[in-house]
């Protein structure tokens, strides 16, 4: 629709002032004031040679007496209010009813995008924090595939590193053969349990340490458990067979923990890498910019960058003993990305703490000249935090992903249960519903906040049927398939009501704002924009709902086109939460 208003302002410009290859800007006009869409004609006084009233009137008036579409043009200040012909709205609403491509755009195969979101450690299950990576790295993805780009999504699995080596010594001290079939655990809720384990020997070592004369800098760097960590550290680096089996047997049990994880949750990956490949190949990078002198060597043998001209620090690359750190790591991913994927952009959904991190990584690529190094993007988003604080994976202070979706489907379980309507329902559409509500609040509450943004998540507000939430809306999703149900079969025919409520027509307003709220969110990189537009149409409506009579409306032609507003309601509800992940019940 705006593109068409467009096409009809180009023409006027040219017409009255041979103004040639201008996009004007034109936005939904205030609802305070009479028109659909308004147009400011300020940058273009100069080739009018006319007052901003005036220019404005000129344009109105051409475009009332060449374009039907056009039935009211309103001057304010040099704004022109632009009014829209019934008949324009009842074709948009027919053509896009039975459209099911609404809102998105046609695939564009020569823009490739390769979207890394999860990136877990392989020393603790999921947790709520990685929740919200994983949720937005997937509804980024359906964002950019909407908006007609060719993406590819990426899991980089850090499995790797002192981190794993605590819970695998942890473990060998105290494991006496655990499993996860021994123990009844997932197996990476076992593998945290060491990890947690070990977190509080070490404590108690720099304590007792500390209590012996140490600096706590001193009792931090010569405990035994972390010596004892980064011994194996090296043995794994050297490839010491007893450590390496170990490794493989317990990052196995994180990986069926992880997949079962991701199931629930929805999400999907392309392709899998693994830091423990990914590192050989950025080693071998490191020394290739030692050899051309863009790092360079310190006596102790480590080997870093230096980043002080481009506004940064210098950097560690690779320590004294030879053993590697994060960012080594992810130079080899980058190149093996580029390779596998060709991509034009690489978006890293990674927390905001690590900003500084991929700064540092896109300057080292570009100093090595590396083709994909102006195409690397950091999403970067807020921690997630509850009601008593942040969350310590290192203390067992976290919210586990697996318990907390468990409570969301029973929390949907008892306010479903409360309402008191279903009992037509069978057992096994029941289940299915109390988890499409469970896990659409998790998902709603949780995307529909700017990324950006830090948040505080509260489970219980989440699961409200009432306000800005998923069960909302999946609820007024479900009241028009009803509708539609008993309404049978719908006329093919193009709706010819005598007259557009203005209840209707806030309606059919906001629903042709869905193609450009997906352009939004695209251009953005924010599910939010998308979240909060499904609110918008749940809102507008349930006002309908209210106002407007449907199947008990006695004008065929006004029941036709209410049935038609039902029909584009649902239909981009629903194409709106697929592009978050998240599912619409049929009833509830």
């Amino acid at each position: 629709m705006e593109d068409q208003l467009i096409q009809v302002l180009q023409k006027a410009l040219f017409a009255l002032y041979q103004i040639e290859n201008t996009t004007p800007v034109i936005e939904p006009t205030r609802a305070d004031v009479d028109g659909d869409f308004t147009f400011v004609v300020f940058p273009y006084l100069k080739q009018s040679k006319k007052g901003p009233e005036q220019t404005a009137k000129e344009i109105g008036d051409y475009i009332l007496k060449n374009e039907p579409i056009i039935v009211h043009a309103e001057v304010i200040k040099g704004f022109l209010n632009l009014t829209l012909s019934p008949a324009f709205w009842l074709r948009f609403l027919h053509t896009e009813a039975n459209n099911p491509s609404y809102g998105k755009v046609p695939a564009q195969q020569h823009t490739k995008i390769l979207v890394e979101y999860s990136s877990p450690n392989t020393n603790k299950p999921l947790h709520l924090g990685h929740i919200r990576n994983n949720l937005l790295g997937y509804a980024v993805s359906k964002i950019l595939q909407a908006n007609g780009y060719d993406v590819k999504t990426c899991n980089l699995i850090n499995d790797r590193g002192i981190h794993i080596c605590k819970s695998m010594l942890a473990w060998q001290q105290f494991g006496n053969g655990e499993t996860p079939a021994s123990s009844g655990l997932k197996g990476d809720h076992l593998v945290g349990k060491y990890y947690v384990l070990f977190d509080k020997q070490y404590k108690q070592e720099i304590k007792e340490l500390i209590a012996k004369g140490k600096s706590e800098d001193e009792a931090e760097k010569l405990a035994p458990s972390i010596l004892q960590a980064q011994e194996m550290l090296r043995k794994w680096e050297a490839g010491d067979a007893d450590t390496i089996q170990l490794w493989e047997t317990m990052n196995e049990w994180v990986y069926a923990g992880f997949a079962s994880t991701y199931a629930n949750l929805g999400v999907t990956f392309d392709k899998y890498y693994y830091e423990s490949n990914t590192y050989l190949l950025g080693k071998e990078i490191v020394q290739e910019g030692l050899s051309k002198k863009v790092f360079y060597k310190k006596d102790d043998g480590s080997v870093w960058v230096d980043l002080t001209e481009q506004g940064l620090d210098q950097k560690l690359l690779l320590r004294g003993d030879g053993t590697s750190v994060y960012i080594t790591q992810d130079i080899g991913t980058a190149e093996l990305k580029y390779a596998d994927f060709n991509c034009t952009r690489s978006i890293y959904v990674v927390g905001n703490e690590q900003d500084y991190h991929f700064k540092v990584l896109q300057h080292i690529c570009k100093l090595l000249y590396k083709p994909y190094a102006d195409g690397i993007y950091h999403l970067s988003y807020g921690m997630v935090e509850l009601p008593e604080g942040k969350m310590k994976s290192r203390e067992g202070t976290v919210v586990d992903a697996d318990d907390l979706i468990a409570e969301m489907i029973q929390s949907a379980k008892d306010t479903t249960a409360a309402l008191g309507k279903t009992q037509d329902m069978e057992a096994e559409y029941l289940d299915q519903l109390y988890q499409t509500l469970g896990l659409g609040a998790l998902k709603y509450f949780i995307l529909k906040v700017d990324p950006k943004k830090k948040m505080l998540f509260n489970p219980a507000e989440s699961i409200d049927m009432h306000g800005n939430t998923g069960p909302f809306i999946q609820y007024t999703y479900a009241r028009i398939r009803s509708i539609l149900r008993l309404a049978g079969d719908i006329s093919t025919n193009l709706p010819q009501p005598t007259h557009i409520l203005p209840a209707e027509m806030q309606l059919f307003k906001i629903l042709q704002r869905y193609p450009q709220a997906v352009k939004d969110a695209g251009r953005e990189l924010s599910p939010g924009v998308i979240a909060n537009y499904a609110y918008e149409v749940a809102k507008a409506y349930n006002h309908f709902y209210h106002e407007c009579p449907i199947l008990k409306e006695a004008d065929e032609e006004t029941k036709h086109m209410r049935l038609y507003l039902c029909k584009l309601t649902a239909h981009t509800i629903n194409t709106a939460f697929e592009l978050l992940g998240i599912a619409v019940p049929e009833k509830m």
